[in-house]
């Protein structure tokens, strides 16, 4: 499921408890498109209709789940996807007392979970079935900007969820895990 949110038309509607937002997987930031894009949108959308093809059939889509089910994950970026969120829920005792103002409710254990689905399904699209460290940190802000919830000090200090996390990305270093010997690529990966 895909929700979107535009905050100019946010009158009459109320915004989501935190443990409904916390059941979506990403929050995906995008901004506006640059004016190349735009005109790619504008010629698409007011031309000519083209003829819809499949791309993919559901048998298609599930042989691909379970190719991304099969990407193997180190226990030590289970490890540190489990660190990252634990530091979001108290970070003075992770050695960040400087954020811990910031953040009034940290990341649940969905964060720690859906780090590591993220990653596999990342590492999948760059062609490898193990996942790295760096899969792990490229899905970070993606996976939990939307599961913390700032407090009024980090609102009026104009710190977002975004700061938060990059500086516990930087004060909880990524794993070193060795290379497993690649089994298979994907072809054309």
């Amino acid at each position: 499921m895909l929700a979107t949110q535009n905050p100019i038309e946010t009158e009459g509607t109320y915004a989501l408890p935190e443990a409904q937002i916390d059941r979506f997987m990403l929050k995906v930031l995008i901004g506006y498109p640059s004016a190349n894009e735009e005109f790619v949108i504008v010629e698409r959308q007011t031309g000519r209709s083209e003829t819809v093809q499949e791309v993919l059939s559901s048998k298609g889509l599930l042989e691909l789940q379970a190719q991304v089910d099969g990407v193997f994950v180190d226990p030590a970026l289970i490890q540190y996807a489990v660190r990252l969120s634990a530091a979001t829920r108290a970070p003075a005792s992770h050695h960040m007392p400087e954020i811990a103002r910031y953040i009034t409710y940290g990341a649940s254990p969905r964060a720690s979970i859906n780090l590591i689905l993220t990653a596999k399904a990342l590492a999948f699209v760059r062609g490898r079935d193990y996942a790295l460290p760096q899969d792990v940190v490229d899905m970070v802000r993606d996976v939990m900007r939307h599961r913390l919830v700032l407090s009024f000090e980090a609102l009026s200090d104009n710190v977002t969820a975004d700061d938060v996390l990059t500086t516990i990305l930087k004060k909880i270093p990524a794993p070193v895990v060795p290379l497993r010997e690649v089994s298979h690529v994907r072809a054309g990966a």
